[in-house]
This record gives C-alpha cells, sequence and structure tokens, in this order.
C-alpha cells in the first residue's frame, strides 16, 4: 500500500512537471494562454476605441442635447467615477478575485454607453458617462490583477506591451470611424455599438480567468470584508477631483471656493490611497507609483495642446493636426515591445530612464514649430520618438508593480499605479490649462492665431521639467 501511494505520487509529480512545461514553453499566444489573452486584449481594444472615438461624438452629442454649457462634465464625470471604481476594484480583487469586478465592470460600462447613446438630455448623457466611468475603472484594475495571477512573471511583460499594442489601431482608427459614424448614423451608434461586441471577449476570457485567478489569494484574505476608510477615501478623491475640474475651468474668483473645497478633500485622500512614501520617492514601490504619474501627467498635458498650436499658429486642418501624432501610436507600441524582450530585463531601470529623458526631450522641442522656420513635420518626429520613451516607460511600471507586489496585495497596488495615473492627468491638466488661459491662451484671438507664444510655452516648458523629474525618479525604482 506505501509503494503504491509513492507510486502514485510520483506519477502525479511527473504529470504536475509535464504541464508545468509545457506552459513554460508556450508564450501569451501559445495553446495554455491564447484564449485569456486574446479575450482581455480584446476588452483593452474596445475600452480605447470607446476612449479615442467619442471625443468626436462629443461636439455633435452636446449640441444635439442643448448641453454645450455642460461639455466639460461629459469628460468629468467619466474620470471622478472611474477613480472610485478603481478603488473598489482593488479591494474586491485581493478579497474575492478579479472575476466579480471584471463583470460587474464590463456590465457597467456597457450600460453606460447605453445610458449616453439614449439619452434625451444634457444630464442623462452625463449620468451615462458617470456610470461607464465607474465600470472603466473596475475593469482596468481588475485586468491588472488578472495579468499578476494568471500570467508567470516572464510573460508579463509581453501581455503589458499587447494591451499597449490595442491602443495603437483605436488612436487612428477610432476618431476616423467615429466621425463617419456620426455623419451617416448619428452620434448615438458610437456608444450603441459597443455594447454588443463585449460578448466575444468575455465568452473567451471569462472561463480562463474563473480557473486561473478567480477566490481570494488565501482564506484569510477571503475572510475579510472591505476597507470601509479606503472607500471613504475613494469618495473623498472622487469628489475632489471633480471640484478641482469644475474650478479649473472657470476662473472667476468665486471659483476658489470649489477649488480649495476640491484640495482639501484630495490632500489627505492621496495621501491615504497611494503607497507611504509616494511623494517623497521612497525606493521601491512608491517610486514605480510616483513615476506612473509623473509620465503620463506631463505627457498627457502637453499632447493635449499639441493639435490646438498646429491649427491656431501653423495653419493646419485639424485633420492634419491629428495626423501629425498618428505615428506615435506605433512608436508607443514598439517602445511596449522592446521592454517585453527577455534580453533587456535586466537593464529595465536603465531603459526607463532613457524613455524619460526622451519624453522630457519631445515635449520641451515641441514649442519650437512656434517659429514658422521650424518645418512642422520636425514635431510629428520629436513627438514619435516621445512616445517610444512612453512604451518603454508606462509598460515597465506595470512590469514592476507587479513584481513588487504580494499577492494578496496585487489589486490595492494596481488601483494605486491608476489613481496615480488619471489623478496626475487632471491635476497637471488643470494646472496647464490656467497657465494657458491666464496668458491669453483661451481668448477668442487664440483660437483664431492671436494667441502670444507664450501662453503654449507656459505650457510645454513645465511638463518638459516635470518628465525629467521623472527620470531622476526612475534611479529610485529599486529598493536597496
Amino acid at each position: 500500500m506505501r509503494l503504491t501511494l509513492a507510486t502514485m505520487s510520483a506519477l502525479e509529480s511527473r504529470d504536475a512537471a509535464v504541464v508545468n512545461s509545457v506552459e513554460q514553453d508556450d508564450g501569451v499566444l501559445g495553446r495554455a494562454y491564447r484564449a485569456l489573452s486574446v479575450g482581455i486584449v480584446s476588452v483593452v481594444l474596445l475600452i480605447a476605441f470607446e476612449a479615442t472615438a467619442v471625443g468626436t461624438a462629443m461636439p455633435v452629442a452636446a449640441r444635439e442635447l442643448d448641453g454645450v454649457a455642460l461639455y466639460a462634465f461629459a469628460f468629468s464625470g467619466y474620470f471622478t467615477t472611474s477613480l472610485f471604481g478603481m478603488v473598489l476594484a482593488g479591494q474586491w480583487s485581493d478579497r474575492r478575485g478579479p472575476l466579480g469586478a471584471l463583470t460587474t465592470g464590463i456590465g457597467a460600462f456597457a450600460a453606460g454607453l447605453v445610458v449616453a447613446g439614449t439619452a434625451q438630455a444634457m444630464w442623462v448623457f452625463i449620468l451615462g458617462r458617470a456610470v461607464q466611468g465607474f465600470g472603466g475603472g473596475l475593469v482596468i484594475v481588475a485586468l491588472y490583477v488578472v495579468v499578476g495571477r494568471a500570467y508567470p512573471e516572464r510573460l508579463r511583460p509581453a501581455i503589458m506591451a499587447a494591451f499597449a499594442a490595442g491602443w495603437v489601431v483605436p488612436s487612428v482608427v477610432g476618431p476616423l470611424a467615429s466621425g463617419a459614424v456620426t455623419e451617416h448614423l448619428g452620434w448615438r451608434w458610437v456608444f450603441l455599438g459597443i455594447p454588443a461586441l463585449v460578448v466575444f471577449p468575455l465568452a473567451l476570457a471569462l472561463p480562463q480567468i474563473r480557473r486561473r485567478a478567480s477566490g481570494p489569494v488565501d482564506a484569510e484574505t477571503g475572510a475579510g470584508s472591505f476597507d470601509r476608510r479606503r472607500i471613504r477615501l475613494a469618495l473623498g478623491i472622487s469628489l475632489g477631483a471633480g471640484l478641482l475640474q469644475y474650478a479649473a475651468q472657470d476662473l472667476r474668483p468665486l471659483s476658489l471656493l470649489p477649488g480649495l473645497a476640491g484640495a482639501a478633500l484630495l490632500v489627505p485622500a492621496v495621501l491615504g490611497l497611494l503607497p507611504p512614501g509616494t511623494y517623497r520617492a521612497a525606493r521601491g514601490l512608491p517610486s514605480v507609483v510616483l513615476l506612473r504619474g509623473l509620465s503620463a501627467g506631463s505627457f498627457i498635458a502637453a499632447e493635449s495642446f499639441v493639435p490646438l498650436m498646429l491649427v491656431t499658429q501653423r495653419g493646419l486642418s485639424p485633420m492634419l493636426a491629428g495626423f501629425s501624432l498618428a505615428a506615435g501610436g506605433g512608436t508607443w507600441a514598439l517602445g511596449s515591445w522592446v521592454q517585453s524582450r527577455p534580453r533587456v530585463q535586466p537593464y529595465r531601470e536603465r531603459l526607463m530612464t532613457a524613455g524619460m529623458v526622451l519624453v522630457a526631450a519631445a515635449i520641451a522641442a515641441a514649442p519650437s514649430v512656434l517659429v514658422h522656420s521650424v518645418p512642422v513635420w520636425t514635431l510629428a518626429v520629436a513627438w514619435s520618438f516621445g512616445c517610444f520613451g512612453m512604451g518603454l516607460v508606462i509598460s515597465s511600471t506595470s512590469v514592476l508593480l507587479l513584481k513588487l507586489s504580494a499577492p494578496k496585495e496585487a489589486g490595492t497596488n494596481s488601483a494605486a499605479l491608476q489613481i496615480s495615473d488619471a489623478l496626475s492627468n487632471v491635476v497637471l491638466l488643470a494646472a496647464t490649462g490656467a497657465a494657458f488661459a491666464s496668458l491669453g491662451g483661451g481668448s477668442t484671438a487664440a483660437t483664431s492665431g492671436g494667441a502670444h507664444p507664450a501662453a503654449f510655452a507656459a505650457v510645454f516648458l513645465p511638463m518638459a521639467a516635470v518628465a525629467l523629474a521623472g527620470a531622476w525618479v526612475t534611479t529610485r525604482l529599486r529598493a536597496r
């Protein structure tokens, strides 16, 4: 009997070794991971398409719903609820696994699209965008936890590169497709056409997620309830961000009141939700989270003003101004692919330093086209190098975060990374927008080419300095 049990144990061990060796030979598109990889990347692809397409349909929707005065809230409503969704998803995934957060998030995202697409009033449209943002916040954090649980460490750089590549086609095709749909079928179909497409990736991914990444990490984690303090902080950060955005859109003296109230809610919430030491760039995980905010915030804030500068200062059409940034999608994906190569893994931190230097150089070079003797195409070239640097950095921060996180903390830390990303976008966009407007950039003259070049310089040069600060933070990613 003892011999039989020993023989059975040996056979089971050998079978397990065979299964492990097969999975080790597979890449993210190998037989073991193909359905999961295609499913979750398809989810990212759909979210990316919606994010890039909605900007084209939004002006038509606001005009038809007689809500141009509330136009900005259609964007800020999405953002504020997504922050709350991120924190909730982190708690949910750590305690009960990412499956529930992911399916609820996709359901809320689809429901928000339906509400926005069928809205007959602007406030209902904004409500749909808010529901959509809550779902998007749940989904993005849950996907990170799925990657941390379902994929071995050696495959995580590749799947993060696939996530980045999932944004390339939508960034080029999304606005054009949205414009065609809006023109021929109506703006509502930009929102109503996406929910039906979610069925395919769900059918592929959910069985694999249930098998590989469902349930709590351990019984102790699963037995705990949600951290009510973090939920309160999540509400505080969402409300504070909303008030801050509202204040930034109205430069009258009275707007200081909601701005100060937003900051009073935001600061303690951020300090409570991000890893201790984030704002002093403590080594290891805090610096990873800080770097994500500095890189994403500086780049997105600067990029938001590139088309406006090209249209108003150099006379390009909106389409040509948009195409000047199109190559950046490809170089961003290339940077993500480079960081996923096994040969570069020992040099990841150095690659990230080089990436941030490229980002800072691209942002600093952008206002050179304000000098009319400088060819416009130089900005497209510079921006493609900046996007390559972003591809190196953004995917690498995701890889390092999962590497530095204990399994039971992957959800909370992934939420912190996304909060740093999203919140820096809002804070730096608010700051650059206020600086731009204070120098006359927001006046009627600005839209006809009369804005002083200093208004654009006040955007790009400070953001280049923020990116340089990010280059310094890359030297603190490795814990002693």
